[in-house]
């Protein structure tokens, strides 16, 4: 259900659905909160999410948007921005932190191509990411492989651990890691929808006119609003707000830069470096 500060959104469309999801914003959409009916602690079935089958396909699931921006003269980005129901942040000091109801769009890859040949490849992580040549990344076929870290969903070009500290920084260990391996395969396109962007206009448009396309308008965030220190269910390490239990749902492909000009998306005045080789 929509929620703003807690409270239900008065007049909401009902039912809410993909193509009268940007409806909200007209009522200070991005204060939005979509919050789950369930309460999480108890473990209800969708916060696991879709299995893919043995082909790769999440069956009854449209987990991913494929979002292309053709900025002329030959360059092309396509953005492939994954769904995820819950993202399990992971435990410090025996605690769990930063968990929370969706993982939309924050965790993404992106692939530049040039004059139809690809070029590089991001990699989502976080509050930031890694960026490789087409040619350094690993591939089946011709297409990039990511592997994906267990629960909190950031990409990345190779298994094992990753700290993810300091942002844009990964090092092969250290206080908060994220964990991957060459675990189920999931192939994000075999159950997809596919649209262009206009950065001019900042309207997308659907390959397809069945896909629903108002729901990508939507500015405000897909999951619950980070439970107050009153709820009986949020804990924090010595009152530290970085260590909160639960944290706010992410908002959606909208907000991810999708008229970047770099590989890498503005981020923490980090500097874009396209890597050559696989690496921290």
């Amino acid at each position: 259900m929509p929620e703003n500060n807690f409270v239900v959104v008065d007049g909401a469309p009902s039912p809410l659905t993909l193509d009268n999801l940007d409806q909200l914003n007209a009522d200070n959409g991005s204060n939005i909160y979509l919050t789950s009916v369930d309460d999480i602690t108890t473990n209800p079935s969708w916060l696991n999410g879709v299995k893919p089958d043995g082909s790769g396909k999440t069956n009854g699931a449209t987990s991913c948007a494929v979002i292309v921006n053709d900025h002329g003269s030959g360059l092309v980005d396509a953005f492939y921005m994954y769904f995820y129901a819950y993202n399990w942040g992971g435990r410090i000091l025996g605690q769990n932190v930063d968990d929370h109801v969706g993982d939309w769009g924050r965790e993404h890859t992106m692939v530049r191509f040039q004059d139809q040949q690809p070029q590089a490849v991001w990699f989502s992580q976080h509050a930031f990411g890694e960026a490789f040549t087409y040619d350094a990344v690993e591939k089946q076929g011709v297409r990039p492989v990511a592997y994906s870290g267990n629960g909190s969903h950031a990409n990345y070009a190779t298994t094992g651990k990753h700290d993810h500290t300091i942002p844009g920084l990964n090092l092969p260990a250290g206080p908060i890691e994220d964990t991957c391996d060459q675990g189920t395969l999931w192939d994000p396109l075999l159950s997809a929808y596919f649209y262009s962007y206009d950065a001019n206009s900042k309207a997308f448009t659907a390959y397809d006119s069945s896909y629903p396309v108002a729901w990508l308008n939507y500015v405000g965030k897909w999951g619950d609003e980070q439970y107050p220190d009153s709820d009986p269910r949020q804990h924090k390490i010595l009152g530290i707000e970085a260590t909160a239990e639960f944290t706010s749902g992410p908002t959606g492909p909208e907000d991810k830069q999708l008229n970047r000009t770099e590989v890498c998306p503005t981020s923490n005045d980090a500097i874009c470096r396209v890597q050559t080789a696989l690496g921290p």
